[in-house]
């Protein structure tokens, strides 16, 4: 019986305790009213606030860290994304690397945009 008791608590302990998981599953739409954000893709690495890196599989998405999955339906993301022609109508500006390993943000403050 009390084991049953502490499975109870800590089960209803989940429930109460609000998990924030955050994968990075985006999809990319046609129009800038579309999208939850506006991205820039920039030449160089230097230039972005977020340097992604474009997995495969929507399992290996990452938790906000520039692992992004691209979805082919927009119920299947997390966020919806616009791709700008020019730097100033960008709400966050990216540059897409080759490795995984080099996935990540150079602008701390501009991680809220992808939560």
């Amino acid at each position: 019986m009390r084991t049953l008791i502490i499975v109870l608590v800590i089960c209803s302990a989940f429930l109460i305790i609000p998990v924030s998981v955050s994968a990075q599953k985006v999809f990319s739409c046609d129009h800038s009213y579309e999208a939850d954000v506006k991205v820039f893709v920039a030449k160089y690495t230097y230039e972005a606030d977020l340097l992604v890196y474009r997995v495969k599989y929507s399992y290996e998405a990452g938790q906000n860290d520039g692992k992004w999955f691209f979805c082919k339906y927009k119920y299947e993301a997390d966020k919806t994304i616009y791709f700008c022609n020019y730097s100033y109508e960008a709400d966050l500006i990216i540059c897409f690397v080759d490795n995984s390993y080099e996935a990540k943000w150079r602008e701390k403050s501009m991680q809220y945009l992808m939560y």
